[in-house]
């Protein structure tokens, strides 16, 4: 489900203008993603890492999904001119200060400020965590790029007239074109609920059509977020046939 929309403090942006003097000055007190890992909820962290997309804008504020070569961060409505938030490519390495919070199981940084780092990019390679489904090391991958493969496409629900569909618009079917998309699938008898999250992929993306165009039996691979929402809760970004 979306959050509504938090009160996020608002916090001056600061650019970087020269990689290389900015490198030097960026390393002290960054932490590494196992101390980030480790820190206690409602502490200040910072980390350094790289957009992988954006979920969203909305009155200077940003959510994006990032991730260095040790792990992944969502920062969630981080404080973000329109203008700044355009320069937030994927790839583009950032520097980022706000809290470590938690909401219903999915941790994230918030109230958070960032400074562009010029000069390096940086692509996670997506990781197949299929095998990790209903185990606790999945959850070491959270925030994380990843891929789910051979899937089984299971009833999502009903729809008015009784019938088993494939997938809802909204978590409770309550949504229409445009909504987030919610679709079942299954792996060695366990179900799961996956998600394509509208600010993260609108109706005009492939992978919003392809969910739509689902038949319960299908089996499908996927890529997207290790999202966590009361359970693993993926924001799928690419839907394919099964290889």
């Amino acid at each position: 489900m979306k959050k509504g929309i938090a009160f996020v403090t608002a916090l001056s942006l600061t650019l970087a203008v020269s990689g290389t003097a900015l490198a030097a000055e960026t390393t002290e007190g960054v932490m590494t993603h196992a101390e980030y890992v480790a820190a206690e909820l409602e502490t200040e962290v910072t980390v350094e890492t790289y957009v992988q997309a954006k979920q969203s804008w909305w009155e200077d504020k940003a959510t994006v999904y990032s991730q260095n070569e040790d792990g992944a961060y969502f920062l969630y409505n981080m404080a973000c001119s329109e203008e700044d938030y355009e320069k937030l490519v994927p790839g583009t390495k950032i520097k980022v200060t706000g809290y470590k919070a938690e909401w219903s199981g999915e941790v994230e940084i918030i109230d958070a400020t960032f400074e562009i780092i010029e000069g390096e990019e940086y692509i996670a390679p997506v990781t197949d965590v299929t095998e990790l489904l209903g185990k606790d090391e999945l959850i070491d991958h959270q925030n994380e790029y990843v891929a789910f493969k051979g899937m089984t496409v299971e009833a999502a629900g009903q729809d008015e007239n009784g019938n088993d569909v494939a997938f809802l618009y909204n978590w409770d079917g309550s949504g229409t074109d445009g909504d987030d998309l919610y679709f079942n699938v299954s792996l060695n008898d366990e179900t799961y609920t996956f998600t394509v999250e509208s600010y993260l992929c609108d109706n005009t993306t492939d992978v919003y059509k392809a969910v739509t165009e689902l038949k319960i039996g299908d089996t499908i691979d996927m890529e997207g977020f290790l999202y966590w929402y009361e359970g693993v809760n993926p924001h799928i970004t690419m839907v394919t046939p099964a290889k």
